[in-house]
């Protein structure tokens, strides 16, 4: 099955495993929108190589995944650039690692929002 022209959105796609996803997707012609933090130069940086080296179009957006409305815009931005979201993948996660009598709320709170609670918002966009 050929994604040529198709579009994606990965979440968390700055770096590690969605970057590496990211890059896939490109290089088999599928147009990206890279989501995730980091240094702004370094991701305009990446943003420019993956369009260049696979001529794809290739977006950002810095949307943070804890909050359900930058979510949706994330989302729709896509849908009125890219023309239409294909692919979406639930990539962005964070992890805190603690025993479970020490582990912060704040910090399981954080985990379920980004990790959970962000693939419902993302999908349901």
């Amino acid at each position: 099955m050929s994604i040529k022209g198709r579009n994606a959105v990965v979440t968390g796609s700055t770096s590690g495993i969605g970057l590496g996803i990211a890059l896939a997707l490109a290089r088999e012609g599928a147009n990206v929108m890279l989501n995730g933090f980091g240094d702004p130069a370094a991701i305009e940086k990446e943003r420019a190589k993956l369009a260049r080296e696979f001529s794809v179009e290739v977006l950002y957006d810095g949307a943070d995944m804890s909050r359900p409305a930058e979510i949706e815009a994330m989302i729709e931005q896509a849908n009125s650039k890219l023309g239409s979201v294909d692919i979406l993948v639930n990539n962005a996660g964070i992890q805190f690692v603690s025993p479970v009598e020490d582990f912060p709320g704040d910090k399981w709170e954080a985990i379920i929002r980004i990790n959970l609670i962000a693939v419902f918002h993302a999908t349901k966009a």
